[in-house]
């Protein structure tokens, strides 16, 4: 990576484009450019059959001009740095500071170009991108550019090695929120490269992350568990509970600060249920309505008066 600096005093991480890479995209160019000159020649020599010797020479110069030099130039100014052979190899041309190229960038790479690149076969263009630290030809030396790529292949993400079947689940009660990132990057780390390590430095470098996590945590390993091992189980468990929480449904568990409904109370067996009493609206433009007279029950056994309405009431004995 090439740490160039910008106006802002940002460090930009840029992989400068390598010889073999930008040698094939200049000849995916050189044998663009010239099929078509030799087509544009060829139309050219039909369509100026009929003029003299000195319109046919102003013609054939005219159209090495426009063709092998300007057309790279206007198509390096448009793309901003992407020819074709460039777009092929995954490859642009970029200033200094890591911005697009101008107009002038451009014209400078194509003016030096017909020297170092036409002229000589491309045996200057070799020799400077030979010598240069970042693999830069003259041209692009004058026009303060720097051929980048842009495509860099992804690093390969290794998984990470599962714990042992007797293992799993043996840390389900561990506290892990006082474990920092940055611990679990370099056990996560340690785990996809143990096989690539020295079984002794492997060994004590297992040792030390387990001690760090045994800090954190305060939970020693099960007696007889290897320190790489512990490692593994702490991470699946890790990982296991970053799966539930992200794929858990949505207002699944008990929700912080809720309070409990209160509990319905039983229905009562012994005593019989009381139908509900509807109260009784009375409206303040009705007129009182007078109670029935209350009849005392008669004595010994007497019948009751003719005129007088029974309650229903009986008196105790």
């Amino acid at each position: 990576m090439s740490g160039l600096v910008t106006g802002d005093a940002v460090v930009l991480g840029l992989q400068p484009a390598r010889l073999p890479s930008r040698a094939l995209a200049v000849l995916i160019d050189l044998v663009a450019v010239w099929a078509a000159y030799l087509l544009i020649t060829l139309g050219l020599a039909v369509a100026t059959a009929s003029l003299d010797e000195a319109a046919v020479m102003a013609v054939s110069v005219a159209s090495f001009l426009l063709v092998l030099i300007g057309a790279p130039i206007a198509v390096e100014t448009l793309s901003h740095g992407r020819s074709l052979g460039k777009l092929a190899c995954g490859l642009r041309v970029v200033r200094d500071d890591g911005g697009p190229i101008r107009f002038r960038h451009a014209l400078v790479r194509g003016a030096m170009g017909v020297v170092e690149i036409m002229m000589t076969f491309g045996v200057v263009a070799l020799v400077a991108s030979l010598v240069s630290e970042r693999g830069r030809r003259l041209g692009d030396v004058f026009a303060g550019t720097l051929v980048v790529r842009e495509r860099i292949p992804a690093a390969r993400v290794l998984a990470v090695p599962p714990p042992p079947p007797w293992l799993v689940g043996r840390f389900t009660g561990v506290d892990l929120s006082a474990v920092p990132e940055a611990l679990w990057l370099e056990v996560r780390q340690y785990l996809t490269r143990a096989r690539e390590l020295d079984p002794v430095v492997g060994r004590r470098l297992a040792e030390r992350l387990a001690d760090e996590l045994v800090t954190r945590t305060g939970t020693p390993p099960p007696a007889g568990v290897p320190a790489d091992a512990f490692l593994a189980g702490m991470v699946a468990e890790r990982q296991a509970r970053d799966a539930r929480r992200a794929f858990a449904p949505a207002g699944a568990g008990a929700v912080p600060g809720a309070v409990p409904p209160a509990p319905v109370p039983a229905a009562s067996v012994v005593d019989p249920p009381v139908p509900p009493v509807s109260p009784v609206v009375v409206s303040p433009a009705a007129s009182p309505v007078a109670a029935p007279p209350v009849v005392a029950p008669p004595v010994g056994g007497a019948s009751v008066e003719s005129g007088a309405r029974a309650t229903g009431f009986a008196p105790p004995a």
